[in-house]
Parts: C-alpha cells; structure tokens; sequence
C-alpha cells in the first residue's frame, strides 16, 4: 500500500518517531540498558519542566476568618496556614517549576483586591479553605475571571453546599473545587495550570508542504500555541553541520543502550542519530517545545525525502521533556503538550486495534518513548527495530510497564477532547508479536469496550501517557471551555 493512501485512509496519520536523552560530543561510561544516559543534554537545560520553559504563575490565597465557628472557635489561623506551607515544602519537587507570585491570607474581599495587579499576570488561583464564611472573599476572586481551584478540606465550612450551583452559574464557570482532606491533591490542583502555561508558550516545529495555516491560526487564538513551518532545505543544511564524531557517538550511545538491534544496521542507526542531533539544534535555534514531520507524506517520495527516519528524534525530544510527534499530526501535538502539562510526562502516539475476545485495547505504533515515566527518571528496556510497515529507518521498540494506569486523548479542532482511561494488562512485545507497529500496549478500558469502539471517531491517532489524568482532564475542559467525551462512557 502506498504512503500516501494510507495517509489518506487514516486522516490524520500514523507511523513512528522517537530517540534517547544524550548530549552531543559528551560520550561518557555505558548507559545502563533501557535507560537514558546519566547527563543531562544542552537541549534540557532549557527547560524549567518537562514542556515548560518559564515557571507557572500562581497566586495561592488562603481563605480565613479569624476567631470562626467553624472548623473550631480556637482555631489559629497561622498555625493553620503553616501545616499547609510545611506541606507545600513537603512536595517542593512538585512545584519546583511554580512560581507563587501571590501567597496571602484573605479575611475580606479588599486584601484580595490588594493583590490585583499579581493575579491578573497569574495562570491561576489556587484558594485554600481555611473557616467558614468565606463566600465574599471567593466571589471576589471569581470577579478576575482567572482559572481557579478552591481546595476545601472537611471541617473547613459549610460553604461547600453552595460550590455546585455556584459552578453552574456565570460567575463560577472558572471554579473548580477539590474537596478532600488528602493535602497531595494540591499538586493536582496546579495541574491545569500548567497544561494552560505551557500550551500559550508552546511552540511547534512543523516540517510539511501542507497546508496548515488556518488550524495554527485557531490555536493560536484559543490557547496561544504558535506552529511554525521548517524547511527541508533548513533540516538538510542542519544534518550536514553536525559532526560525523558526534552522530558516531550518539549511534554507538543507542546501540549501547538496547536490549538487542534486530533488523537495522550500524550505518542507518548513524544516520538518524545524526537527525536526532540536527532536531536538537533546530529546536534550540527555535526556542521550540515539540517538532513533527509529515514523515508519512510530503516528506517522503521520490523528490522530497529525509536523509533517515525520524523516529530516534522523535524519541530523543520525549525523553528530554519535549515532544517529537509523528506524521505532522498537529493534534496530537497539542494533546502531547496538554498531557505533559498535566502529568510531566511524555505521550505515546498509537494505532489502535480492539480484541474484545481478551476485553482489550492494543495500542500500537512503531515510535516508542523510552523514557515514558518523564526526563531524568529511569527508562525502559528496548530494542532497535526497523519500522515494520517500511521494513527500514530505525525504531525503538519499547517494552512499557505492565500495570500501569494510563491515559489516552486527542483533541479535536479546539473545542472538543475525547478520552478514555485504563490500566496496561499486557505487552504484546515481550511475546514477540511481528504483527501491528512496533511499540504495544493492551489496555483494559475502564468502562465499556464495546462502547469505546462504538463511539470511535475523528480518526485513528490517541496520545496516551502513564497515569489516571480524569480528573486533571475534567479541570482543564472546564477552564478552556472544551468538551469532554468519555468515548468508553
């Protein structure tokens, strides 16, 4: 079958991508196998999370009266204040890329008017419960119109009876509210903020002589994100500068890393080691946080055609904490960055395939992440493959972790996410299946299968990443104004 039929089949693409966290001319002691090697790249350095380049802006405001009824008439607003700071300084890791611009204790609606300059530069609001009668103080807040979580501990007040139809109303649609005495919910509350900062400075690296102008136009209009066009001309010139010692390295640096090197040779793991090496300065040169390549397409026939697959530089970006995309799929671009936002952790573009027999999912593709659990935590085991439809180029083929709860997503157009969440049962890898791409997981769905597939639509890619991010999900849509589908609801 020709490329470009099943290009047109699949609407929006599949195929591969992919590559390892290494440092250009700094070949250091063997990487352990699967795992990405011990130093950190020129490319990372940039980055202050993974997909973010500039701290998330957070105005945290404590929401109290003195001497209340409720939680008790005792109750010591500071000491109070100072279990959830000592909290916050608990899980320092998880905000180490937050910046509280506004960090406050409101008793009255002015004290939040105060800080008005702050909050309104701010992603978000994160407000803390502390007593009752605080409903002036939140509906002063609500009036910057800012994406909001309020986080209300039991005991707090009775307020939380009002929270639900308050977020039904005009005034409360950037209210979100986190009811729970488990204070690592807070690391979920700033979440959403993330994925919103890191979509408004995102900027995506499109090699393709399609046509795309007018979708980057409206998610540029609807989440900031900007889609710059590259060249080939440009990606050519790249490859040529970068050292033939440095992809030497870079190529030795993968075989030493896998399991095993199936089916490619030694000259055509250098040569995309070489590309992996050229993506990593044109997304330097670029300020960029993703790149993808219509590596199905307009990249490859007879007149226009990459030096190598692009798969271990789709890899390589993942594994730093950025985000290499298959097949000039746009969609799944922005989902990626939407999902890293949320979870710090990379997605994992797929072709799905159903077996209701075993009351799964499979979700496969050539491209597999080898750091799938985020930059600079331990990889996962994998080999060099040849990508199977093509039977060439380079891939690594991963073997993910069984057990692990997931999510899968893709946006459609900018108003509309469709998901599903589930847990990885199987690795159709490790039985050595030659059938589908590379790199499988089998998901059982939590919910229906029969009505995931039922409810299918908007093509075939899903970008799916480790983690139950529903509830992150549900925040989001709320903030941005997206629908959420369930497709397996």
């Amino acid at each position: 079958m020709k490329a470009l039929r099943r290009r047109d089949f699949l609407k929006i693409s599949a195929g591969s991508g992919a590559a390892l966290a290494v440092a250009p001319g700094r070949l250091s002691s063997r990487p352990q196998v699967g795992q990405a090697p011990p130093w950190t790249s020129p490319l990372a350095r940039g980055l202050v999370s993974p997909g973010g380049r500039s701290k998330v802006r957070v105005a945290k405001i404590y929401l109290g009266l003195p001497n209340p009824h409720w939680p008790k008439p005792s109750l010591n607003l500071q000491e109070e204040i100072k279990t959830y700071e000592d909290q916050f300084h608990r899980m320092k890791e998880e905000f180490s890329d937050v910046d509280f611009t506004v960090n406050i204790l409101a008793s009255k609606p002015e004290e939040v008017l105060q800080q008005a300059d702050k909050i309104k530069e701010a992603d978000g609001i994160l407000a803390i419960h502390l007593t009752i009668w605080i409903t002036p103080i939140l509906e002063a807040i609500l009036k910057f119109q800012k994406p909001t979580v309020l986080f209300a501990a039991p005991y707090s007040g009775h307020e939380w009876t009002y929270y639900g139809s308050l977020m039904k109303q005009d005034k409360g649609q950037w209210l979100d509210c986190l009811l729970t005495s488990d204070r690592r919910q807070l690391a979920t509350a700033v979440r959403p903020f993330r994925a919103i900062h890191h979509l408004r400075e995102a900027r995506i690296l499109n090699l393709t002589t399609a046509p795309f102008e007018e979708y980057a136009g409206q998610l540029k209009e609807k989440f900031g994100t900007e889609i710059k066009r590259i060249t080939l001309d440009r990606v050519e010139k790249t490859y040529a500068a970068i050292s033939e010692a440095e992809a030497r390295r870079e190529a030795e640096l993968w075989y030493n890393g896998a399991e095993k090197v199936v089916e490619p040779s030694r000259e055509e793991v250098y040569k995309s080691a070489r590309l992996a090496l050229a993506f990593e300065k044109l997304v330097e040169e670029e300020q960029a946080t993703a790149l993808t390549i219509d590596c199905y397409g307009t990249m490859w026939d007879k007149t226009i055609k990459l030096r190598a697959y692009p798969c271990l530089g789709f890899c390589r970006l993942n594994n730093h904490g950025l985000g290499g995309i298959c097949e000039s799929d746009l969609r799944s671009a922005v989902t990626h960055i939407i999902l890293q936002g949320l979870s710090g952790k990379p997605g994992f573009i797929s072709d799905p395939t159903v077996d209701e027999g075993q009351n799964y999912i499979i979700l496969a593709h050539c491209l597999g992440t080898v750091n799938m659990d985020g930059p600079g935590k331990p990889g996962h085991p994998f080999k060099l493959r040849t990508v199977m439809e093509r039977e060439e180029g380079v891939v690594p083929q991963v073997q993910m972790r069984q057990g692990e709860k997931v999510t899968q997503a893709i946006i459609v157009g900018t108003n509309q996410m469709l998901y599903f969440t589930g847990e990885i049962v199987d690795t159709p890898v490790r039985l050595e299946d030659d059938r589908g791409c590379r790199t499988k997981i089998a998901v059982r769905v939590d919910g229906s299968l029969e009505k995931l597939w039922q409810n299918w639509s908007h093509g075939l890619h899903r970008v799916t990443c480790y983690g139950n991010l529903s509830r992150e999900l549900r925040m989001l849509a709320r903030f941005k104004k997206l629908e959420l589908v369930n497709e397996a609801a």
